[in-house]
């Protein structure tokens, strides 16, 4: 039987409620959605671009920690604030990607954590060759 496995890294904001940055089943890795928050937990200054910048920082690290990377992605869910600044977060999400492309979905929300413009999770693989 495949055991839960928690994932927990000092390198991305700690968790601010009742959850894990990451838990990790047989070969996947779920991230929870990663806030622009620095790892002082304050909240990054300024717009779309800095915002998604600092999730993606955070990610990589929760990635890291688990032993996988933005090349082994198979899935991202994008929550934006205001669909209006897609081609931004799009720009940016493609730069931390490269060729890969995951699956994705992206949704305009009403609101989010902190009030935040931008929140991202993913799944991944881990030890896969």
């Amino acid at each position: 039987m495949m055991a839960l496995q928690t994932i927990a890294t000092d390198q991305a904001p700690a968790a601010i409620g009742p959850y894990s940055q990451a838990v990790q089943f047989g070969n996947l890795l779920f991230t929870s959605g990663q806030i622009p928050l620095g790892l002082d937990g304050q909240l990054v200054q300024g717009g779309i671009a800095e915002q998604t910048h600092q999730v993606f920082r955070n990610l990589q690290a929760v990635l890291a920690a688990a032993g996988s990377s933005f090349g082994q992605v198979v899935k991202a869910t994008v929550f934006i604030k205001d669909m209006n600044q897609f081609a931004q977060v799009n720009e940016i999400y493609a730069s931390y990607f490269g060729d890969h492309k995951p699956a994705r979905s992206t949704v305009e929300v009403a609101r989010l954590p902190k009030d935040v413009l931008v929140e991202i999770e993913l799944i991944a693989a881990v030890n896969v060759e």
